[in-house]
């Protein structure tokens, strides 16, 4: 074992340590009695453990670390409460967003909308974006932090080992990060392992075909509904510490609605091939799937096509480089129009580098994420939300640190939000505040649903849509009251 790994282990037990005698003495004194969701616990790890995390280790060593800590159990859990959607002054906002599966050719409605076949409930607009879990081994402890969603990835088909290290540069100055990670992955193989065993110890949301995945599961396979540990843990005495942990330090584990993103191998020559493998082999454990690639019409085509033959029901989505140029932008949009592609993910990483970047690393080759991507990523969704009428669901993406920043992201035209960049500085309790800190702001912008505030940007669309949707809940709540006197009858 190397110093560097040892130091690692150490860091690695003082956190557990540490966090064990926080969580003993909250429990014991009250103060608040929170476990892992009280401010002490938050304060902690975004005030003392982060922090010294970026200095003690390099970019990558950090994120393996974390993603560590996150996978034990041992990070933040979400502050109790998030998911009412409450103010401080007790409003409530109705957080959830509902995604579907396009149609194209059929089932439209008057305005344009497509009406969907299979839709996925998201509790709230907040995920965690593709990179952090790349194999999704800690997928559990990830929607502990608070994410409604979790994307994995990317994965691809065959194992492969990525890019020559280093490959992982923090932009301090800037809050930014360049990544030129180059797709490593454990191949489809091991993640779909990963992925069986979380279904069947966690379940989780999704669309009707998860859901008797999920009441086939076996005995053997069963969690303990309270510590959220696996029955079939091998090792007692861990389980044993696992027990006492999850009794003091929280409650149940939380689930949501998991995301995977594939990606193709460095060496195929065959893309529409790779994906394929992709959506046969993961199709069938996602939530929504992830083309992370720019569309083309025979791949989304073909990618569609698999989509229905091995995970009918599963959204499929293609995320977005900010890089586009006009012309780029407006054929993707008429290409995702014409295909039917359920969501775009807006926006990936970029190659460009702007002007007030001022860290010693800004030269480095890679994509480049955090805050100095955010006013990007933000007019590229306001670009393909008015390229596509607003009839395609955007997941936004890029610098988000703040309910400040997801707001913008909302009212450019995202329905949902994603985070990965800004937890390097800011710390795995910035989830619950951009939560928390979102529905302030909705509240004061006169917003009772999320849904409300996307697209406010564009005014034309915005109100039309609303108007659509204001037709659509008037439709229901007419269907729901005749069969409510008929069953009066």
């Amino acid at each position: 074992m190397t110093i560097r790994q040892k130091l690692q282990s150490a860091v690695l037990r003082t956190t557990i340590y540490t966090a064990s005698t926080v969580a003993l003495l909250e429990y014991t004194t009250q103060i608040p009695s929170e476990g892992r969701s009280s401010r002490t616990y938050h304060r902690l790890f975004d005030e003392i453990i982060t922090p010294l995390g970026r200095r003690l280790f390099g970019p990558e060593e950090a994120h393996h670390l974390a993603l560590e800590v996150v996978r034990r159990g041992l990070a933040p859990r979400a502050k109790r409460g998030l998911d009412a959607g409450t103010d401080r002054t007790g409003h409530v906002v109705d957080t959830t967003v509902e995604i579907g599966v396009r149609r194209i050719g059929h089932g439209q409605s008057e305005g344009g909308l497509a009406t969907s076949s299979s839709t996925i409930r998201f509790r709230s607009p907040i995920g965690l974006a593709a990179g952090f879990d790349k194999n999704g081994i800690a997928i559990p402890g990830l929607f502990d932090l608070g994410f409604s969603s979790v994307e994995i990835g990317s994965v691809t088909p065959l194992p492969q080992p990525g890019n020559p290290k280093p490959r992982s540069f923090r932009l301090v100055e800037d809050k930014g990060v360049i990544n030129r990670f180059g797709f490593n992955s454990e191949g489809v193989e091991r993640v779909k392992g990963y992925l069986e065993e979380y279904r069947r110890d966690f379940g989780g949301a999704g669309p009707p075909s998860r859901r008797m995945m999920e009441s086939s599961t076996s005995e053997e396979g069963a969690v303990d509904p309270v510590v959220g540990i696996p029955h079939s843990a091998k090792n007692s005495v861990l389980r044993a510490l696992g027990l006492a942990w999850h009794r003091v330090a929280g409650t149940q584990t939380n689930t949501g609605v998991l995301g995977v993103n594939l990606g193709k191998n460095k060496s195929s020559d065959d893309e529409i091939g790779d994906y394929t493998i992709g959506i046969r082999e993961l199709g069938p454990y996602a939530d929504y799937l992830v083309i992370n690639r720019r569309p083309l019409q025979n791949l989304l085509s073909s990618s569609l096509e698999a989509r229905d033959r091995h995970a009918p029901g599963t959204p499929l989505f293609v995320k977005l480089s900010p890089d586009l140029s006009p012309e780029e932008m407006s054929d993707v949009a008429q290409v995702a129009l014409e295909t039917g592609i359920d969501g775009l993910i807006v926006s990936n990483t970029t190659n460009a580098r702007p002007s007030s970047l001022l860290s010693k690393y800004k030269s480095e080759s890679g994509g480049l994420s955090g805050a100095p991507i955010r006013d990007l990523s933000t007019e590229c969704i306001r670009t393909m939300y008015r390229l596509t009428d607003g009839a395609i669901p955007i997941i936004g993406v890029g610098g988000v640190g703040s309910g400040k920043d997801a707001l913008e992201k909302l009212k450019a035209g995202a329905s949902l939000i994603q985070v990965y960049s800004m937890m390097v500085y800011e710390g795995p309790g910035v989830v619950s505040r951009i939560r928390e800190e979102l529905v302030d702001l909705l509240v004061e912008g006169g917003f009772e649903r999320v849904e409300d505030a996307v697209g406010v940007d564009c005014e034309d669309i915005y109100w039309r849509r609303r108007e659509e949707r204001v037709r659509q809940r008037m439709d229901e709540m007419m269907r729901t009251r005749e069969v409510k006197e008929i069953v009066d009858l």
